[in-house]
């Protein structure tokens, strides 16, 4: 499971909105948004937001359990 809330605020921080990484993923806003709400990503989107975010601690974030 992701954790949404620090996901979040990263994007936030990047000065960034959940729309335009949904669309730099290649995915609709709702895809995204339904994504965050079950805390579950793909691999490739996994390392899509990090590359796009610039997360360097990505394990806090990506593997933080269930």
């Amino acid at each position: 499971m992701v954790a949404v809330d620090k996901l979040r605020g990263i994007i936030a921080e990047r000065g960034m909105s959940q729309r335009y990484v949904a669309k730099r993923l290649g995915m609709s806003e709702k895809t995204f948004y339904n994504k965050m709400q079950k805390g579950v990503f793909g691999t490739d989107e996994v390392e899509g937001m990090i590359k796009i975010l610039s997360i360097n601690n990505p394990a806090d974030i990506f593997l933080a359990g269930g």
